[in-house]
């Protein structure tokens, strides 16, 4: 038996020698009984996995939430029932258009995905550092997403494709403006908040569901770059805040999130404002004020970034009982499509992957078979239920209340009656007149990138969220006032 110390194949056999190959004499040829060189080969051809299609780039750490305030009267869920009580978790953060290689200080959304190892299961919030987003419809996902990647002829970026998409997308604005301002340059992901984005269920013991909201605010302040900053960080160092992530929680300063939560009554959504399920709005915090609830804290680093970052994965399906989902048709939407995209690229059985197991519990499924199964199978017990030999068997005390639903099937145009213009143009009145110059600029930068007609009609929009917004547009393009004209 080989002692710790000394090198075996993957089957556990020792290994005589990793320097040379064997050959037919000193010079050769290789032969192909040197099982060790083919293995080393063959493994490494299969080193990479397909890498996500979105968040790509990205880094991770370990945690813990720890509940601050009593929310039994909203929700159910065990994690969220004792005040102090605490909650591991694995956070991701990324970047969302880039490929694996590219910097982590371009404009772009960030990713902001939480697993909470509940004793109920694995709990996933996957967010991003926005509140809103470009679209509210998920059969526009793949199309926006092919705007962000690479040209297919040119195989480079083309700005041109991000703004004809866009121009025609007025409900991007809120958007738009939220990325080429200030904070689509966050200094580090310690510096950036995170949201749930979606709407989601909270149900309480008695059955009662309410519409909330999570927001993650960044205890360290928020900071950004500008957009010369982001550029030079680029070159310098491609790789900063997965550095810097690493880096502070090695030297014990430990990241925090304040965790705060709006909370809408089931009733309130039909006679809101505007449809509280629309990805593309905000809720007035006038309206539904946040609720700090707990907080988040990063404690510990992985040991290893492949096993413990590349491979996790979040849907925002992983949900226990106590929570549920809303009519959000991005959400809906992703409730197929993460999960989906897990199995793609990791395999059908990525659950067993250390990072994304349940702690607390066990998964107790009748899923056998499939690439890379790990345990046992399901050793010899049933794989079919119901059945008569002990297997785990369905619960109806942890069955959701009904969620009421009304209309006709068809495709609705989810443009028509919908106010695309007014939440853009408030968050430009908020901003100081500084963080306005840098706006236009960000945005002159990026437009001038694109078609004369994609700039004309971005230019009206820009218009209709604010006259001001739009007239500076049009100034830092040298367009004339006609092109801004609603």
């Amino acid at each position: 038996m080989p002692d710790k110390q000394t090198m075996t194949t993957h089957a556990g056999i020792p290994v005589g020698d990793n320097q040379n190959s064997m050959t037919a004499g000193p010079n050769g040829p290789v032969l192909i009984q040197d099982f060790h060189l083919i293995e080393k080969l063959a493994h490494f051809n299969r080193e990479r996995i397909p890498e996500r299609v979105v968040h790509a780039k990205g880094a991770g750490a370990y945690g813990v939430f720890t509940l601050t305030k009593d929310v039994s009267s909203w929700t159910k869920a065990a994690f969220l029932s004792d005040i102090g009580k605490e909650t591991s978790l694995f956070l991701r953060f990324s970047t969302v258009g880039g490929e694996k290689g590219s910097a982590d200080a371009e404009r772009d959304p960030r990713g902001f995905a939480v697993k909470f190892y509940t004793e109920e299961g694995n709990y996933d919030i996957v967010g991003n550092n926005t509140p809103v987003f470009f679209i509210r419809d998920p059969i526009k996902f793949p199309d926006f997403v092919h705007t962000q990647k690479r040209h297919p002829a040119t195989n480079a970026k083309d700005a041109n494709m991000v703004w004809d998409f866009w121009s025609q997308s007025p409900e991007a604005l809120h958007q738009i403006t939220t990325l080429f301002s200030d904070r689509g340059t966050p200094r580090s992901y310690r510096h950036m908040n995170g949201y749930g984005s979606h709407t989601f269920s909270w149900i309480n013991a008695a059955g009662e569901r309410f519409w909330v909201k999570y927001h993650f605010k960044t205890k360290q302040g928020i900071e950004n770059f500008t957009a010369d900053e982001a550029v030079k960080m680029a070159g310098i160092d491609p790789d900063h805040a997965t550095r810097d992530l690493y880096a502070s929680i090695e030297d014990g300063d430990h990241p925090a999130w304040r965790v705060c939560v709006q909370i809408m009554p089931e009733t309130d959504a039909a006679s809101y404002k505007f449809d509280p399920f629309d990805l593309t709005k905000v809720w007035n915090h006038s309206d539904y004020p946040l609720i700090e609830i707990g907080e988040m804290v990063l404690n510990r680093n992985p040991e290893n970034y492949f096993a413990e970052v590349e491979q996790a994965a979040f849907t925002p399906a992983n949900v226990v009982p106590g929570i549920g989902f809303s009519p959000d048709k991005m959400l809906q939407g992703r409730l197929f499509a993460y999960a989906d995209a897990h199995r793609y690229r990791l395999g059908i059985n990525h659950g067993h992957i250390p990072v994304n197991s349940p702690k607390a519990t066990t998964a107790r499924a009748y899923h056998r078979d499939g690439a890379m199964r790990t345990d046992g199978n399901g050793g010899s017990g049933p794989n079919y239920q119901p059945n008569s030999l002990g297997g785990p068997a369905d619960n109806s005390e942890y069955n959701e209340p009904p969620l009421k639903i009304d209309g006709d099937a068809g495709r609705y145009n989810h443009r028509d009656g919908n106010d695309d213009y007014t939440q853009a143009g408030d968050l430009y009145r908020m901003m100081s007149a500084d963080e306005r110059s840098r706006l236009i600029a960000n945005i002159a930068g990026s437009l001038k990138g694109a078609d004369p007609q994609a700039q004309a009609v971005m230019a009206k929009h820009f218009n209709k969220a604010d006259p001001e917004y739009g007239s500076k547009i049009l100034t830092a393009l040298g367009l004339s006032p006609a092109n801004g004209d609603a």
